[in-house]
Order: C-alpha cells, then sequence, then structure tokens
C-alpha cells in the first residue's frame, strides 16, 4: 500500500510502498479516506514529543476517517505502530472507533475531531466552565482556539473575549460568538491595559490559554491588584500550549493579590469522558453548530505538504 513513511526523526515522510497492516485479536481494518496534518503529528516527526517513536520507519499520522470491512465509516484513533493514518490502510483497536454521521463529509470528520475533543474537555473538565460566566481564550485565531470560542458560547457562557494576532481571524470570531476581541501583538503596556478593560470590575472566571509566553505575562500583569481588596470569584486558569513561549516570568504578586488558579491539560482522560465528549463533538458537528476550515491535499503530496507552514486557522487534511 502507499503511505507517508518516516524513515528519521527530524526528516520529512516520503510517499512510498509500506507493508500492509494485518489485523490482530480485537483489532480492525480501516481503509482510510481522510487524515487531518496536525501539529502534534509534526512533534511525533520531529522526536520532540513524549510519545515519538523509537523505532523506525513508521506511518505518520494519529487519526483519521475511513470505513471498516462491514462498510461502516468512522473515525479512529490510536493506529498500531508501526502503522498510521496516512496511508491507504490501517489498525486500531475497535475501542478507538467512532461512528461519523453522514452528514458530516470526510475532510471534517478528519480534522474536527481532535481539536473539538481538546477543546471541549479543557472547557468542561479542567475549567469546569459553568453557564453565566465570562471566558477569555488567549490564541483564539487558530483552529483549536476557535472552536474553544464557539464551544464556550454553546456551554452557556455569559461572555467570549477572543485574543490572537490574526487580524482577519478575530474579525470572524464574532461569527463564532466572540463578544469583543482583543489583538496581542500590541506592546506590552497596551495589551495589558486590553486585557485589564475586557475584564472590567468582574473579572474573568475561566482563561484558556494556547499562547503561554509574553502575552501570558501581560494577562497576568493585568489581573494583579495593586491594593487589598476582596475576592468575590476564583479565575481558572487552563494552559493548554505555548505558540508563543515556552516559559513566563510569574511574580508571586500575582498569586497572592488574585484568586488565580492554573492548571494543566493534565492527559488523557478515562475512556467514558473521552467518549462522552467525542460524541457531543461529532453530534454537534452534524447539526452544523461546529464547523472547521481545511485545505485538501493528495496522500501523494505529503512531503510538499508537511514542509508548508499552515494557514492560521486551517488544518491541511490529507486525502487518501
Amino acid at each position: 500500500m502507499k503511505a507517508a513513511v518516516l524513515h528519521e526523526l527530524g526528516g520529512l515522510p516520503r510517499y512510498e510502498e509500506f507493508a500492509e497492516p494485518v489485523a490482530g485479536p480485537d483489532e480492525v481494518l480501516v481503509r482510510v479516506l481522510a487524515a487531518a496534518l496536525k501539529p502534534i503529528d509534526r512533534q511525533l516527526a520531529r522526536g520532540s514529543h513524549y510519545a515519538s517513536p523509537r523505532e523506525l520507519p513508521v506511518v505518520c499520522g494519529m487519526d483519521g476517517v475511513g470505513k471498516l470491512e462491514d462498510g461502516s465509516r468512522v473515525f479512529f484513533a490510536a493506529a498500531r505502530r508501526p502503522f498510521g493514518a496516512m496511508a491507504e490502510k490501517s489498525v486500531t483497536r475497535r475501542e478507538f472507533c467512532f461512528p461519523v454521521s453522514a452528514r458530516i463529509d470526510d475532510m471534517t470528520g478528519a480534522a474536527l475531531p481532535n481539536p473539538g475533543v481538546s477543546a471541549w474537555l479543557t472547557l468542561t473538565q479542567r475549567a469546569k466552565l459553568a453557564a453565566g460566566e465570562t471566558v477569555l481564550i488567549l490564541g483564539a485565531t487558530g483552529v483549536t482556539g476557535q472552536l474553544a470560542v464557539r464551544m464556550a458560547k454553546l456551554l452557556g457562557a455569559k461572555r467570549v473575549i477572543g485574543a490572537g494576532r490574526d487580524e482577519r481571524r478575530l474579525a470572524r470570531l464574532r461569527e463564532l460568538g466572540a463578544d469583543s476581541t482583543i489583538r496581542i501583538d500590541a506592546d506590552g503596556e497596551a495589551l495589558r491595559d486590553a486585557f485589564a478593560r475586557e475584564a472590567g470590575e468582574g473579572g474573568f472566571d475561566v482563561i484558556v490559554d494556547y499562547l503561554w509566553g509574553r502575552p501570558t505575562e501581560a494577562l497576568l500583569a493585568a489581573i494583579t491588584r495593586p491594593e487589598f481588596a476582596a475576592i468575590t470569584k476564583e479565575t481558572r486558569l487552563v494552559q493548554v500550549g505555548e505558540s508563543a513561549g515556552a516559559a513566563i516570568s510569574l511574580p508571586a504578586a500575582v498569586l497572592r493579590s488574585t484568586a488565580l488558579t492554573i492548571t494543566g491539560t493534565a492527559g488523557i482522560p478515562s475512556r467514558e469522558i473521552l467518549l462522552e465528549a467525542m460524541e457531543q463533538v461529532l453530534k454537534r458537528a452534524a447539526k452544523g453548530e461546529l464547523r472547521i476550515e481545511t485545505d485538501p491535499v493528495a496522500l501523494a503530496e505529503i512531503e510538499k505538504a508537511w514542509g508548508r507552514e499552515e494557514q492560521s486557522g486551517r488544518r491541511t487534511v490529507v486525502i487518501t
């Protein structure tokens, strides 16, 4: 079969022949239709992720959409190595396959679940967002950030503020439900003032941070109180990504002057929670409540696609 084959960490996958998978006990063969090219796929191939392969060659791709031998169309994940999703065929365990509605096309079915489930779990499990709360999404113009904006509104947030660099994408956030937006490419003082203005007297209940680095430092400076004050509620910041920097400077005054809790995404939840999140994302996609912008590329063009920078807010999908 043809596949996107990685021969060395840090290299580019090549379109070439690879042995076809054979299903073992409790496994299913998948005839792949489409597979999204995500940041984590690149991290795994670079060797910069803790789950990067230790034995090569391998086929790239964590997940995708395909058909099982009984003809059912599914979203599948966790292909057994050395097989992956960017191939004509793959293999995984049956419990890692989820039915995809006929109302969801292959491109959306491949691209939406990974960032969609991530955003859903961040808001519901880690941030514990409640209806009526105010939410700030740092990095709202990226693929997952846009979904987080939309989901926050679907979950009943009273106000959603999106912060990002891409001016055109920031304008589109209004269509997704954002009540206000912040340009994070302003200088330090202007950015801090923008965060303070949007926080207002009530502050933020939930902050989802896909950026870290300088924007987060400006945000923390904005919510640091300069005087003793009664605390009326807690702000929950969930650290998800580091596209603006891997480290920040955190003055002690930030934690002493505000009721701020910082948590991470904390790995993979239980299967029951994961299944519920997947069902919610696919159900809402079928109803048209969740969408994702995609760019198709043929499997044969994988080397070019891999080396090309992804457009802001869009996801490349490999068509097999």
